[in-house]
């Protein structure tokens, strides 16, 4: 009687130890999905940082955009107050922060469409120097995205496998959302317009 009751015990504890390691490494994955959530804040935050230079910049050459100018500022604004949350990751924070980022891209992008009207501001250092910036800045920003979602996609797929799914499901472990491209971005561009 003794033997079992000790057999038992040991296989409690074995149990509880198990589900330690399960619940130890689900919580190192999270706090790598926070920390890459963490990361593609910045990336974007350093970006939105260029924003004011880049528009000033382009003021002192560009007195007739005001409108663009304008687009560009308003899309920072929003763009900079949407952020997300890395405890609660939800499809939808998660698409309400892009769309914010998607306009903030779309809106630079119509800036520097424009800029191609003025010869001067594409010739002065300090344009070039800040467009060379953002282009690092968008480099980054697509690393930092690529890296959050492998990041998630290990996340998940513990999450999701058995027996760790099991100790997931008692203790909270949700799956994460991943960023996707924006719909501009499965498009192919026209170039028609290049070679006329």
């Amino acid at each position: 009687m003794k033997k079992g009751i000790l057999v038992i015990l040991i296989l409690a504890l074995l149990a509880v130890l198990w589900g330690m390691k399960i619940y130890n490494g689900l919580v190192s994955q999270q706090e790598a999905v926070e920390t890459a959530v963490g990361n593609v804040q910045t990336a974007y935050q350093k970006r939105a940082d260029l924003i004011p230079n880049l528009v000033a910049t382009v003021k002192n050459y560009a007195e007739y955009e005001a409108g663009t100018l304008t687009a560009v500022v308003e899309a920072r604004a929003k763009a900079t107050a949407t952020t997300l949350d890395a405890s609660n990751l939800t499809e939808e924070n998660m698409k309400a922060f892009q769309a914010a980022q998607d306009e903030m891209s779309g809106a630079l992008s119509r800036l520097l469409v424009t800029v191609e009207q003025y010869p001067d501001l594409k010739a002065n250092q300090n344009y070039l120097d800040l467009q060379s910036q953002l282009e690092a800045c968008e480099n980054t920003i697509a690393n930092a995205r690529r890296e959050f979602n492998e990041t998630a996609k290990a996340y998940n797929t513990a999450v999701r496998r058995f027996p760790a799914n099991i100790v997931a499901n008692m203790f909270g472990f949700d799956k994460k959302p991943y960023f996707e491209a924006s719909e501009a971005a499965q498009q192919a561009p026209d170039v028609k317009d290049l070679f006329e």
